[in-house]
Order: C-alpha cells, then structure tokens, then sequence
C-alpha cells in the first residue's frame, strides 16, 4: 500500500495504561493490511531476502535490497555495511529514511524481549515482591544468557526488569512470565500485541528470544516495538541504565545471620556501556541487543542529536568483526543524523491498529490539545519523569530537544482508557547518555 500522506506521518501514538492489559492509540491512519504469507507456527528464516515482502509502512519497503532516496546534499550511504537487514527510521515523525531488506523475517534474538517488556511492563508494579520456586525457571534454554535468579530468593519487579534489559536474562524472563500466567500465556499476549502494532512479520515462540522453530521478526518491526516501548517511563529507565545492584543469593554469615549481598550488573547494550573498539555513542539511550546462533547479532538502538531522535535496526552482519552489530549500528546513526531534514523518506512506521477506532471515539480532540496526562508506577508515558542520567552532548540543544524520552506530552483522554496524541511526539524530558570525553 502506497506511503500515507506527510501529515499522517506526523500524528503518532503515546501509550496509556488501561486497568489490566497496554492499549495503545494514535492518530488516524490507513490500517495495513496483513500481507499474505504471514508468520505461522512453521515459518522459519528464508536464506536470502523473498523478491516480495510486507509493504506494511510502504510499498518500497517491500522490495529487497537498500532503499534510498539519494539527491544533491543528501549523504551517501556507509559503503561497509553487512548486515542482511536494517533500518534508519526518524522516532518523532515516523518517517524511514533509509532502509535494507527492512521486512525480511529473521530471528530476532533477545531484541524480541523489547516486545515483551512492551507487553508485559504495565501489569505489576515495581514494588511488587516475588518468591521464586522451580517451576519458575522451567523450560530456559541451554547456553541461555542469565542474570543469576536462585530458587527460594525473593525478587522485586524492578529487579527482574534490571535483570532483563541489563543482563538480558532469560531467568528473569521466565520468572515474570509465571507470574504472568505462564510462558504460554505470556506468548499468546505478546503475539497479540504485535498484532496491535501491526508487527505483522512477528511471530513469538519463546518470550526471551531464544532460538525457536518459527520464531521471526524484522528490522521494521523491532524498530515499531522499540517505538512503542521508548514511550514508557519504565522501559525508557531500564532501555538507559548503564549499571544496577541486583540481589545475591542468600547466604549465612558470622553468628549465624544471614546476609544477602548484591553484585553489580552492566548493560550488554556496548553503544550504552562502551567496549575496548566501541565508544559510547552520542546520544544514545537504548534500546535492546540479542545474538544467537540462529540470529547472529541484533541491535536496536534509539539516540538523539541536534533535537532530533533516529531508531536504528540492524540484524545479522555477515562480518565476523568483533561488536560489529554496533559499529555499524553507529555507522547507520552517523549517516541519519547528517541525512534527517535532507533525505526524502522511503515509508513510514505506521500507528497500531486501535489508532482508526480511537480517533472515531466521541470526545476525541483532533488538535491533540487537551487535559490530562499520566506518568505512573505503571509505566505509562508522561511528562515527569526525571532522566535517569544526564549530560550535555556536544552541540548540546534546548527546549523540544533537552532530553530523550519519547514520552508522549500532552494527552486526550478517550473512551475505554485510552490516550491519543495527534501530532509528533512532543519529547519534554529526553535522557540522555554521557559520552566519554
């Protein structure tokens, strides 16, 4: 389906809490419709990119190969790029500025554990206290990466959204999901909100990403649910955490009292923590890394620069570089952020699917002017957060760009709950990332 025009490009979504599961709205828009060959249980990775993919966003995002819009003054593309797919997509307007096989369903690795903290983030309260039992950690994958959850230890949900984002750890996935009615249950509702999204190449087998028969996304989607999710207070906090304390295990100590010591986790995320080839990216403030044998590496990334915030998604590169998945993430970001007001865009990232009946809903404020915004413990977006660390950046802005947070400002309050938003992403309180010197 053919690109809408420019101004449905600029009304976008905010997330709102509803009382027991996320709905999202956002402005009108042309739903897409679900392409033919969908994801099912026996889909599997195809070995090269299918002559014709989703045109969800766009009928060029559909074609294979790289997808551009080069003319006088826009940037060329980095010319080392390996990756099979991957996509330079503006957060605010929802404009794709560049693009790579952008619909090729994958594996997606951890980066599919944006999707279930997008899903899951809003039902229990960080506070919320959980004692682990075995049956809880049923089911995770040989050589899965762990955070380290012992059986028989008490956890909060802050700490088993730390252990997720930070650690990746399909322990604490597997945890969160028992107590989310189990791992089949917190399946059926991840599938469904991917649906929501109109994530339409997704298809989740196991909630923590790890390798599975069927188990495919695409760099267009990971790049929706990472949009989706940056609109959370509480995923935008846990997406930018460098370092955290995370409970030990319980153990006796002199006279016979028990101590419980906690030990540091770090943020796998290298353009966030920084590695020996990798600096700290500019800017940056998530989002999600996954490798796995089937995945390879995969990145999603969000970053802003100059007031202006680009989502980049890059999936398996076929060089064996040490951290290449971020060297050329980087390079992607590099090219966007000299590109962005420059290049014509090849498609867009579309609103979910609940945006058409939302903006129908009576009371409905098309200029998205209205009373009412929310920022819980729920993690529903708003305009109070404070950012979880903050520096100035080199060519350092003010008003609309001081500070990443996508959080979705001013709210309309409709019926059932929801919140739209009809306009670009107001970004009040961007965090930000410091860089090293």
């Amino acid at each position: 389906m053919p690109a809408p025009k420019k101004t449905a490009r600029r009304s976008l979504l905010v997330t709102s809490a509803v009382l027991s599961s996320l709905a999202l709205a956002a402005p009108a828009a042309v739903a897409a419709p679900k392409p033919s060959g969908s994801p099912s249980a026996s889909a599997s990775p195809s070995a090269t990119p299918p002559a014709s993919m989703s045109t969800v966003g766009g009928a060029r995002l559909g074609r294979p190969g790289t997808q551009v819009n080069l003319a006088s003054g826009v940037p060329v593309l980095p010319k080392d790029l390996s990756a099979r797919s991957w996509i330079v997509a503006d957060a605010e307007s929802g404009d794709v500025l560049a693009a790579h096989n952008a619909h090729w369903r994958l594996a997606p690795a951890s980066t599919l554990k944006m999707l279930f903290a997008d899903t899951l983030l809003p039902k229990f309260p960080r506070d919320t206290k959980h004692k682990v039992v075995p049956s809880d950690l049923a089911g995770i994958g040989p050589g899965s990466s762990m955070v380290g959850i012992k059986e028989d230890e008490t956890y909060t949900v802050h700490d088993l959204w730390l252990g997720v984002f930070l650690q990746s750890g399909n322990d604490a996935v597997h945890v969160l999901s028992a107590m989310n009615k189990g791992v089949e249950n917190t399946v059926k509702e991840m599938n469904e909100h991917a649906e929501e999204l109109q994530a339409l190449d997704t298809h989740v087998v196991s909630p923590d990403g790890y390798d599975a028969e069927g188990q495919v996304s695409s760099a267009y989607d990971l790049t929706l649910i990472a949009r989706s999710g940056m609109q959370k207070k509480d995923f935008r906090e846990y997406a930018s955490t460098v370092t955290a304390k995370f409970p030990g295990e319980t153990k006796k100590g002199k006279k016979g009292k028990t101590l419980r010591k906690p030990f540091e986790i770090r943020n796998t995320n290298r353009l966030l923590a920084g590695d020996v080839d990798v600096p700290v990216y500019q800017g940056i403030a998530g989002v999600k890394n996954g490798n796995t044998t089937n995945a390879g590496a995969t990145f999603t990334g969000v970053a802003e620069r100059g007031g202006k915030v680009l989502l980049v998604t890059v999936m398996n590169p076929e060089k064996s570089e040490h951290n290449e998945v971020y060297k050329e993430t980087a390079r992607l970001f590099d090219w966007g952020f000299k590109a962005a007001g420059k290049v014509q865009p090849v498609g867009e990232l579309v609103p979910p699917r609940g945006a058409a009946q939302a903006s129908a809903q009576p009371g409905a404020n098309p200029s998205g002017e209205a009373g009412g915004s929310g920022d819980g413990a729920d993690g529903t977006a708003g305009t109070g957060s404070k950012p979880v660390a903050g520096a100035p950046v080199a060519d350092g802005s003010s008003g609309i760009g001081t500070a990443l947070g996508i959080t979705g400002g001013v709210l309309v309050l409709l019926a059932g709950g929801a919140f739209l938003v009809n306009r670009r992403w107001p970004l009040p309180d961007l965090v930000r990332r410091r860089t090293r010197p």
